[in-house]
């Protein structure tokens, strides 16, 4: 028992040690306080897509939610957009070192914008949980993937302490790479909840998931970069950090592409000459 007592207060004293570090602009905002109330949101958004959705749908039909997807894509493509335009106004259009920035804690009215989007951008995490929701909702749970509810699952978690810590600077990169991406793939999702009749104008899925790819690519070439330059003073831990996420997207992500698109092809492929192969031997015949 004196074991997990001291184990308790030893980790009790790192918690406290770590939290000194935080960004005390920051004490007030929403959500900030702690990242239990994070944690609680995204086990509870893994439970509800996972076990209650599926099980509270089993005896129900599928929901119509055309109406609702495209109001609510055309708010994501909004959102997204405004984020990465703020964030390029608050510092990466020019302000910002695309090689080693630290964080401005000052009072300066753009660090305070910074922190604001920063902020705006953890919190638009939770919105794109309704991905999933309508996916349940519809009883589409073949797109209720690991990839899909990993991705979103851990979104909130990843990006909670880089706003509460260090919002702005090198870390905040991977935001504006994020929405940016996150235009498109909002933009696809409207035009692909318009109907069967527009599916014409999204031939261009399978370069989505590139785009994707390569922003994970993006991220970590960024963030692992900081090993070339000793005297950055933004803390290498943060950016390696958020690195290690972008290598295990692009791994999942990577996975994704080779079933969805390769795969498919490969198999028709060998159906294609399966079929040339036993025709040939009937007119031989």
């Amino acid at each position: 028992m004196d074991f997990l007592v001291d184990k308790y207060h030893h980790y009790a004293a790192l918690y406290d040690q770590v939290w000194e570090l935080r960004d005390r602009r920051m004490d007030e905002w929403p959500m900030m306080g702690s990242p239990l109330p994070t944690i609680f949101l995204c086990l509870s958004y893994v439970y509800i897509v996972k076990v209650w959705g599926p099980n509270y749908m089993k005896d129900r039909k599928p929901m119509e939610l055309r109406g609702f997807l495209i109001v609510y894509n055309l708010l994501q493509v909004f959102l997204s957009t405004y984020i990465f335009v703020g964030l390029i106004f608050a510092g990466w259009g020019g302000q910002y070192s695309f090689r080693c920035q630290p964080v401005d804690y000052s009072n300066d009215p753009q660090a305070l914008a910074m922190i604001w989007w920063c902020w705006l951008y953890y919190m638009s995490k939770f919105t794109e949980f309704f991905d999933t929701f309508c996916f349940v909702a519809r009883k589409k749970f073949n797109q209720v993937s690991l990839l899909h509810v990993v991705h979103h699952g851990i979104m909130p978690l990843s990006v909670w302490p880089g706003a509460r810590f260090v919002p702005g600077g090198h870390a905040s990169f991977f935001g504006l790479l994020n929405t940016f991406v996150h235009i498109f793939m909002y933009f696809y999702y409207f035009v692909a909840a318009l109907g069967p009749e527009y599916k014409k104008y999204i031939w261009w899925k399978q370069h989505m998931t590139t785009l994707q790819m390569v922003q994970f690519v993006g991220i970590m070439i960024h963030g692992f970069q900081l090993v070339l330059y000793d005297d950055c003073k933004f803390p290498w831990q943060f950016s390696y950090y958020i690195g290690a996420h972008a290598i295990m997207f692009f791994i999942l992500f990577s996975q994704f592409y080779v079933q969805a698109y390769l795969m498919p092809n490969k198999s028709k492929t060998a159906s294609t000459s399966s079929r040339n192969g036993k025709a040939k031997a009937l007119k031989e015949e």
